[in-house]
């Protein structure tokens, strides 16, 4: 394809992907209530806990329909991410060649479960680190909490700790790629379990201890992973590269 074809065809593929994230946001307008009644459970949990009075607070005008604007394109980002994934793929993978292409699809089935796994483990520490944050707050005062500003929290500390389980792949693909060796990724275990711990600390209170170890395990489990995947690829090049070496001998 010449120049002006690819464009051509560049254009049609993010069309295509920004009708979908329409359609997903106007779905997302109508699962706005559904997934920010959700997203307030944890304030219920605090009446009940802390025999306080806890609300969402709204402070301006348009704070609601700002709030459930939001909440719709990201609920339209995910619902449609199919669509505009596909979208990316179609586009790039014409260019690829086979060992690219199993490289490529590997790292994207691999990496959506896991982000979605790290978006389940942060939505699980949620009620904890709401929890823990507003009990220093005296038990006479009320917890009044910017819907906003709430809102922010939870979608940093969520997909900050699902990008985070997606890292691992990252070391597979790496060591696939033929750059990063097993022994390279077992030799630098301590400064990989300073920075898994460093991170998790600051993605969750410096006080909720429990928390931060609940996000820790998972991903030390998955580091560990990485390497057992990229010492059994190491050991199967070598295999291939020895009966090759042979093969030339002879």
């Amino acid at each position: 394809m010449s120049l002006g074809q690819h464009l051509v065809e560049l254009r049609k593929r993010l069309y295509l992907a920004a009708a979908g994230l329409l359609l997903g946001a106007i779905a997302g307008w109508f699962l706005s209530d559904l997934v920010w009644g959700s997203l307030r459970e944890p304030i219920y949990a605090i009446i009940e806990a802390q025999h306080r009075n806890a609300q969402i607070n709204y402070p301006d005008i348009t704070s609601a329909f700002d709030l459930k604007l939001k909440i719709s394109l990201y609920v339209g980002l995910i619902v449609s991410s199919p669509m505009w994934l596909y979208q990316i793929f179609a586009f790039l993978t014409p260019g690829l060649t086979r060992t690219e292409k199993k490289y490529t699809f590997g790292f994207f089935f691999t990496a959506v479960p896991l982000f979605l796994a790290g978006c389940a483990a942060g939505w699980f520490v949620l009620p904890h680190v709401v929890e823990l944050m507003t009990s220093f707050a005296p038990s006479e005062d009320a917890a009044l909490i910017n819907a906003q500003n709430y809102f922010d929290f939870v979608l940093k500390l969520v997909v900050a700790i699902g990008i985070a389980f997606v890292l691992p792949v990252f070391l597979v693909l790496l060591n696939f790629a033929g750059i990063l060796s097993a022994a390279s990724i077992i030799k630098s275990w301590r400064i990989a379990m300073l920075v898994i711990i460093l991170f998790t600390a600051i993605a969750t209170p410096a006080a909720d201890v429990v928390s931060m170890f609940l996000l820790a395990i998972p991903m030390v489990v998955l580091y560990f992973t990485a390497y057992g995947i990229a010492w059994l690829q190491d050991r199967r090049v070598a295999v291939r590269v020895a009966a090759f070496n042979k093969e030339v001998a002879v």
